[in-house]
């Protein structure tokens, strides 16, 4: 089967152009299942490839695959680079079958089943984590569900979404990384940014600390709301828009200053973020609960990290300053 490439070139293609690429895949009609994986796996090798560039380091590929043979992991990892601390990208194709309890993990509670039903994913994750504290750290996630037969499925949707975490907080950035995720959505519906920036808010909210994740950026799922064909355009260019609006802010970050103090809050913030993702987030729990690989799930975590009793920030301070947005999100795009 011939493969279609899904580079930050792709952005400059219409939804309906790219809904039009989407359909002559190969030489025959391509099932959905087909198509996301093809999107997920050439959005990794686009994404890595860049991050390579910029750091002058290189991926490691690591590949996995159950003993069933139903699981497969493409791991790809950039370690202790020159600008980065993790870069880790991961393609994960699953055909599995739902308990309960992982129905409930992977759409949020909104798929309540009571006897076991056979699922197929698709998705792709980045996480990235830089060496320098002046830089944030990033994160996104694109993902196809459906459940049934490939050829007529009961239930299809598409999850995921992308969002900054930055340690000190530099408005023009959350700008940028917003306006880019606002100007892919509103090729698409101009309901989708505000809808999916607010439910990005509610999403990464470490709910026992009152405060947010990071700035946000975008989120949504169980989207099944349109054609598929259209769908699948709007997460290849969700997916291809990683690049800008994450490595412009790298490169004017990278070198800046920084003191020991800095580096500890740091890993104060990233100590929150691991809190978030071992209470809160979905996909870690549904990655767990359906015998995925424990070292690919958990992938994501922070190399370094440190919890402080009852920490306080001075009043007026640069860490103050993040803090205020964490607890009271703001309107970035």
């Amino acid at each position: 089967m011939m493969t279609t490439t899904y580079s930050p070139s792709t952005l400059s293609l219409s939804a309906s152009e790219l809904a039009s690429a989407l359909g002559q895949v190969g030489h025959a009609p391509v099932s959905t299942r087909a198509k996301a994986e093809t999107i997920m796996r050439e959005a990794q090798h686009s994404i890595c490839k860049a991050f390579a560039d910029l750091d002058g380091a290189s991926f490691a590929e690591d590949m996995w695959t159950s003993p069933d043979g139903n699981t497969s992991y493409t791991d790809m990892e950039l370690r202790n680079g020159n600008v980065f601390q993790t870069v880790s990208s991961n393609v994960a194709v699953i055909n599995g079958v739902f308990s309960p309890d992982t129905a409930r993990a992977a759409t949020g509670g909104s798929l309540q089943i009571d006897s076991p039903m056979p699922f197929y994913v698709a998705s792709l994750s980045l996480v990235v984590h830089a060496r320098n504290p002046m830089v944030p750290s990033a994160h996104a996630n694109y993902r196809y569900f459906d459940s049934g037969q490939d050829d007529v499925p009961e239930r299809w949707w598409f999850g995921g979404g992308a969002d900054l975490t930055p340690n000190y907080l530099f408005e023009e950035d959350a700008a940028h990384f917003h306006r880019l995720h606002r100007e892919v959505c509103d090729r698409f519906d101009l309901a989708y940014y505000p809808r999916f920036k607010n439910w990005c808010d509610e999403y990464f909210h470490i709910v026992h600390r009152g405060e947010r994740r990071g700035v946000g950026g975008i989120f949504f799922d169980n989207l099944s709301d349109r054609d598929p064909e259209l769908l699948l355009a709007f997460v290849a260019q969700c997916a291809a828009s990683v690049i800008p609006a994450y490595l412009p802010i790298v490169r004017k970050r990278c070198s800046m200053d920084f003191t020991e103090e800095q580096e500890r809050w740091r890993q104060l913030r990233a100590g929150r973020y691991i809190e978030f993702n071992l209470m809160y987030e979905r996909g870690t729990v549904f990655g767990l609960k359906s015998g995925g690989r424990a070292a690919s799930v958990l992938r994501a975590l922070p190399p370094r990290a440190r919890w402080e009793y009852q920490h306080t920030v001075q009043a007026g301070s640069d860490e103050a300053r993040l803090m205020e947005v964490l607890r009271h999100p703001r309107e970035w795009a």
